[in-house]
């Protein structure tokens, strides 16, 4: 039984687990669930006199809020019990003290939550996504809008049908619920303005069904304006798309980077080929980053700070930070540190100075007009990845113009309405914000039919 929210109380445990027991004398039951209300111990306590075999729990420093309830906890409520765990709380405090410190190193990553919370019961986030959503929300410049996300979150599920949410389907949730409140939304309203949006590339798949069929099918009107005639796939999506050929896609690879290509890459990159693509351009740029200390990878060092570096059995690099210079005229800083004791010095590019001055382009950025259809601005703040459309050209309402990605969420920017485009913004890799225009068509404009067929024959 999983249950990926925490929505489960006590007593909807009982009835649940107690009725599977009683119809499956033999079957082996193993309840997971979240503490994200707070209530997740003593419903696992309730599963277990009900009669499940299993609870899943985690080491106390590293339990509760969005995590698994507490072993700690558990182990002495069923103490001096039939249900006696045989798990001394000495031995889990040891362990709980270790995970504490390990804890401390991912802590600006951690959800925010600082007490259970009951909202959980309406907005059914799962809890191995509040923090991943809330990050990505953040990163869209939404951080100061949680509060409206989680509302939105929940109406976001009642669009989609109210569906299972467990990844991936749980992320086409959080992308609706972002794109929403980025373009001031409601559970009514997006439904209404559907065929003139242009969707995150998660929702539009999940509406053709490329992650499978919904129990009770999808929510019509909402599904074909959103689909706006693209194709659809019936019954289970593997069963119909092709056979994958492992052995050229290894072959490719070994081309692309070279012989050292294992199968754990060729699954990685069949399975998630923009992720891999991008994981080795990095390993390209800056080798296996995997050597650092977890600290050093995820946060700057601190002056005269010094870590060591294991690049192989025995060979060891000691390396101390020792202070950052000047912003140079071509945009890079002297970072000086020690290798091995011996002073060393390398140009970085100073990324905090480009962004700024990023910012202050896109502070010029001419604003969609809202009153007319022709006037596209950007769905929710993001980076460029495609420009599919050319200024001049005649396009169809529906045909795909702009591609976006922010935070691994994409969003392909279509044309609302049919005509010529008369003016193309932005580039690939320019960085916008939500309600910049991007492309601007010329309702009225059409185009000879014979003009098209001569270019084209051209």
């Amino acid at each position: 039984i999983k249950d990926m929210a925490g929505l489960l109380k006590p007593r909807a445990t009982s009835l649940l687990v107690g009725a599977l027991r009683q119809k499956n004398p033999d079957l082996v039951i193993h309840v997971h669930t979240h503490d994200t209300a707070g209530a997740a111990v003593a419903s696992m306590i309730a599963a277990a006199d009900a009669g499940a075999d299993v609870v899943d729990v985690a080491i106390d420093s590293m339990s509760g809020l969005t995590s698994q309830p507490s072993m700690g906890a558990i182990a002495a409520a069923f103490a001096g019990s039939e249900r006696e765990t045989g798990i001394a709380l000495d031995d889990i405090a040891e362990l709980t003290s270790y995970w504490e410190q390990v804890r401390s190193v991912y802590s600006p990553f951690e959800c925010g939550l600082k007490s259970g919370s009951a909202d959980v019961y309406v907005h059914e986030m799962p809890g191995g996504q509040y923090s991943n959503l809330k990050f990505q929300s953040t990163s869209l410049g939404l951080g100061k809008s949680w509060k409206e996300v989680v509302h939105a979150y929940a109406a976001a599920n009642k669009a989609l049908g109210d569906i299972v949410k467990v990844t991936p389907s749980s992320k086409v949730v959080g992308d609706l619920a972002n794109f929403m409140v980025a373009n001031g939304l409601n559970e009514k309203t997006v439904v209404e303005k559907a065929e003139e949006l242009s969707f995150p590339q998660s929702v539009v798949e999940f509406m053709q069904g490329y992650i499978g069929q919904p129990v009770g099918g999808f929510p019509e009107p909402f599904r074909s304006r959103v689909l706006k005639g693209k194709s659809i796939v019936n019954g289970r999506p593997g069963g119909s798309i092709p056979a994958s050929d492992l052995d050229s896609l290894e072959e490719q690879l070994k081309a692309k980077y070279g012989p050292s290509i294992t199968d754990l890459d060729v699954m990685s990159a069949a399975l998630y080929p923009k992720v891999f693509d991008d994981f080795q351009k990095m390993r390209n740029q800056f080798s296996d980053l995997t050597v650092l200390p977890t600290k050093a990878f995820l946060s700057p060092m601190a002056v005269d700070e010094e870590i060591v570096v294991s690049l192989e059995k025995g060979q060891d690099v000691f390396i101390k930070f020792k202070a950052v210079g000047e912003l140079l005229p071509n945009g890079q800083r002297e970072v000086f540190f020690e290798l091995n004791g011996v002073p060393r010095v390398i140009e970085v590019r100073d990324r905090t100075g480009t962004r700024k001055d990023s910012v202050a382009q896109m502070q010029v950025r001419e604003l969609a007009d809202p009153d007319k259809l022709g006037s596209i601005g950007a769905p929710m703040s993001g980076t460029v990845l495609q420009v599919l459309a050319k200024a001049g050209s005649f396009v169809d309402a529906g045909e795909p113009l702009v591609v976006l990605s922010a935070m691994k969420m994409e969003t392909t920017v279509s044309a609302p309405c049919s005509g010529t485009l008369q003016h193309v913004t932005v580039t690939k890799g320019d960085s916008i914000s939500a309600g910049e225009l991007l492309v601007l068509i010329d309702e009225g404009a059409s185009v000879d039919v014979e003009d098209v067929k001569e270019t084209a024959r051209a």
